[in-house]
């Protein structure tokens, strides 16, 4: 029997992790410059958790979720987003108790039920960060300047912010009757999941992809003409602070995010990627209620989620090079048994010392190993024979340059480390 990866997961295999690597690397600096401090929590939570949080009439909960029972019968749930699994964090750990605001990030594999496609799979990596304690705007505001940081850390150009204010809860509730008003007379002509939505959560049919039901939503009334007075103005914050930092965005009134949680300010980070259904890289909001909603005092939050796989993409797509260098320092060609003995020890010293350095470990003919050499990219070539034992001496060449020295032996360390710094 031959075994394949579960559809809608893939290998990250050695060639590309660089990549991934060098994302991480950005992230952690750029979450250091702006003082978030990483947090990891369990791949798994009590189901409830993500009902409670991500809200039970969101597709995540209603068709996403890998939902399991445990040997005692608990409900235990793949964690299908980051944002519920920190909140629960911060509340058990009693983080409130400490400086606010409390400003964390998360960088790690989630899990969704969904059809894979380009950008979109059922095992998913995010970079997301969270705010807690704050209800200055202008921490909504830094937020989306730390996505902003981290694509133009990557090269990624022609990233936009779509914004939108979704309110408060009250009112919500009053636009929420004039979406039923609305809709009411369409009934039966939108989608299936739209029509059981209609009384529950009917903002939710604004991020509906079923044709029709898009054409129908397309007229109807904008949160915008429901704001209060408190609500406009802090919608109004947070673009005057954007245009101060010269962050490009567009109001998207329909933008109302796929979780439940969200208060005030939600936005998203779009940009082109060919062949993908959805052009969105990710987004985030404020959610003032969520702490609270999940055990914990009333507590201000606020926060995004970006999908990895799907900046990689938009980074292919723009042809961006990733600065990755995946050099070899130096490799080691022996010549003779002996030569082979002492060649394990100067592999060591190499490597105690900080360089990249590999050696033969096939028994190949010198020809072979100078390929070898030449495979893995290295920068030089250390030839050590019988004779070069008894001289106590060694051949360096460079196969950038094609220059070749004789050095003594007990200096080839500190050499090669002068001449890789260069």
């Amino acid at each position: 029997m031959s075994y394949r990866v579960p559809r809608g997961t893939f290998d990250i295999l050695p060639e590309e992790v660089n990549i991934w690597h060098y994302i991480e690397r950005q992230v952690q600096e750029i979450c250091r410059r702006y003082r978030y401090r990483e947090v990891r929590t369990p791949l798994f939570e009590h189901t409830e958790l993500f009902v409670r949080g991500v809200g039970d009439t969101t597709d995540i909960v209603e068709k996403e979720m890998y939902t399991f029972n445990d040997r005692g019968d608990r409900s235990l749930t793949l964690r299908p987003e980051g944002t519920a699994g920190v909140v629960r964090s911060f509340v058990e750990h009693k983080m409130y108790g400490q400086s606010l605001p409390s400003k964390l990030y998360y960088f790690g594999p989630m899990f969704r039920y969904e059809r894979p496609q380009a950008g979109r799979n059922r095992q998913f990596h995010q970079f997301g960060i969270e705010v807690f304690g704050s209800h200055d705007p202008a921490i909504d505001v830094e937020v989306i300047a730390v996505g902003m940081d981290l694509f133009k850390s990557l090269g990624l150009k022609e990233v936009e912010v779509e914004i939108n204010s979704v309110a408060t809860p009250e009112i919500r509730q009053n636009y929420f009757e004039k979406l039923i008003e609305y809709f009411t007379p369409y009934q039966e002509e939108l989608a299936k999941d739209a029509r059981e939505r209609l009384h529950r959560n009917p903002m939710r049919i604004l991020d509906s992809k079923d044709p029709r039901t898009k054409e129908i939503a397309a007229d109807a009334p904008s949160i915008l003409d429901f704001l209060d007075e408190e609500c406009l103005s802090y919608f109004n914050q947070v673009k005057r602070y954007l245009d101060l930092l010269e962050i490009p965005y567009r109001v998207n009134d329909r933008l109302v995010r796929g979780l439940d949680y969200y208060t005030h300010t939600a936005f998203e980070f779009v940009v082109d990627i060919p062949g993908a259904q959805a052009s969105t890289i990710g987004g985030g909001g404020r959610y003032n209620g969520l702490v609270q909603e999940i055990g914990g005092p009333e507590m201000p939050g606020v926060g995004f989620g970006l999908g990895i796989e799907r900046i990689i993409l938009a980074c292919k797509a723009q042809g961006v090079e990733l600065p990755i260098h995946d050099q070899l320092d130096c490799f080691i060609v022996t010549i003779g048994e002996e030569a082979k003995l002492h060649s394990i020890q100067l592999l060591h010293d190499l490597r105690q010392a900080g360089l990249a350095c590999e050696r033969d470990y096939l028994d190949r003919k010198v020809k072979g190993q100078m390929k070898a050499a030449d495979r893995e990219n290295a920068r030089f070539v250390v030839i050590l024979g019988e004779e070069e034992l008894e001289r106590k001496e060694i051949n360096v060449k460079s196969l950038e340059t094609g220059e070749q020295e004789q050095i003594p032996l007990d200096t080839v360390v500190d050499y090669l480390m002068k001449k890789t710094l260069k």
